[in-house]
């Protein structure tokens, strides 16, 4: 027996007309992702690759958003436009996200660095390492992606860190980076790095005040901040 097809609802039971009477909060999970998938295939609505798509992700937007096109391509009916089309929005969602929270934001504690970036992940399973640009009020001017996917932290050099920060002419700034494994404690290329950077800031008035490391995990809130270790050297933020 053949699925119905959206078409076939009731009007006031289809994602695009409830939207219109009712707003886009007012619909389910799967409503919008029928929404963005906009079309279905023969004998198989919208909606039904939607549940399709929620249920092959166990029903998670999060590790749906992070999946790659081939992964959603996996799922009958979704091909790559339709894929690509996913990813988009929910990368810009993540910007949304992004523009409320960098509004007047204030990084004044480890905890709240590590939220702001998190936002940012490309995945949890790669390393990034930021560095956050601070006006004289200590509120974010701009959030710069040094390297993707870091093996080697000796790849993090001065000139990448700072040309921006001198740009900007910002008076400070915050490296940050995430361990895919959880584990928050620095490395000795770590340590090395960040003195690196507050000798290379000294020397052009931009202060490091903090590199504040944390897990990536999706259920891990460790982190591990230098300032509050007094692992930052003498005289920079410390």
């Amino acid at each position: 027996m053949a699925e119905r097809m959206i078409a076939d609802l009731p009007s006031q039971e289809r994602p695009r007309e409830r939207v219109l009477s009712f707003g886009a909060d007012a619909l389910s999970t799967r409503e919008l992702l029928a929404i963005v998938i906009r079309s279905g295939t023969r004998g198989h609505s919208a909606l039904d690759l939607a549940t399709d798509l929620l249920q092959h992700f166990s029903g998670s937007l999060r590790k749906l958003s992070s999946a790659t096109v081939s992964e959603i391509c996996q799922i009958p009916g979704l091909g790559p436009a339709k894929a690509v089309e996913l990813l988009a929005t929910f990368a810009l969602a993540r910007r949304l996200r992004l523009e409320e929270h960098t509004a007047q934001c204030k990084l004044t504690a480890p905890q709240e660095v590590a939220r702001y970036v998190r936002e940012k992940l490309r995945q949890d399973t790669q390393e990034e390492f930021h560095v956050l640009l601070l006006d004289s009020r200590m509120q974010l001017l701009s959030d710069i992606l040094v390297t993707l996917g870091l093996v080697d932290r000796s790849l993090v050099h001065a000139r990448e860190v700072f040309r921006f920060a001198i740009r900007e002419a910002c008076q400070a700034v915050i490296l940050c980076h995430n361990h895919p494994s959880g584990e928050t404690r620095p490395s000795v290329e770590d340590v090395k790095i960040t003195h690196s950077l507050q000798k290379a800031g000294e020397i052009i008035g931009i202060q490091v005040l903090d590199h504040v490391i944390f897990g990536s995990g999706k259920c891990n809130q460790e982190v591990f901040s230098f300032r509050q270790a007094n692992l930052l050297l003498p005289g920079d933020g410390g």
